[in-house]
């Protein structure tokens, strides 16, 4: 009561007034409707509010349900994104050791290739060296042959010539008797 006699007060000093008679305000009236309306409302607020409710934990629980599904899927995920990592590091290694061996075959190979190169163009160059001291040789003996005949046509007279020709017969005679 001593409230309603302080909000009163405090209305009369700023010139609004304020009925403290109970009966006359309605007041009384105003209580009993929402004393009413709340025993009256409080069942069907009340299955409302519990339907809501319901509604709402159920709705909790399926998100949770979901997100512990989404959290198993992440995991699952994560660990094929670890194996398919390893795989993928496993193959680039064997790429590395593969590509290793093909350079260093290939090294081989184009050595291996020089060195028949080498000893190809070597022996070009040698059978060669051999046909052209063949050709000099036949040559200088062609020349040789043309040069003595040359002198022996203009030094051979008929005496010679007999000269030679007994010589060449006694060297026959003598291995003919052997």
């Amino acid at each position: 009561m001593e409230v309603f006699k302080i909000i009163g007060q405090t209305l009369l000093y700023s010139k609004i007034s304020f009925n403290s008679n109970f009966l006359e305000a309605n007041v009384i009236n105003i209580l009993l409707l929402l004393i009413g309306l709340i025993y009256v409302l409080k069942k069907f607020l009340g299955s409302v509010l519990d339907e809501r409710q319901s509604k709402v934990l159920f709705a909790i629980r399926e998100s949770e349900e979901r997100l512990e599904q989404a959290n198993a899927r992440l995991n699952e995920a994560e660990k094929q994104l670890a194996q398919t990592q390893i795989i993928v590091n496993q193959i680039i290694s064997e790429a590395e050791t593969t590509a290793k061996k093909v350079r260093e075959s290939i090294l081989e190979q184009g050595k291996s290739d020089i060195e028949k190169l080498t000893k190809s163009s070597k022996a070009s160059v040698k059978s060669a060296e051999n046909q052209v001291r063949l050709q000099i040789q036949q040559q200088i003996t062609a020349l040789a042959i043309k040069k003595v005949s040359t002198e022996l046509k203009s030094q051979m007279n008929s005496v010679m010539q007999t000269k030679i020709i007994d010589q060449s017969i006694m060297q026959l005679e003598g291995k003919i008797n052997l």
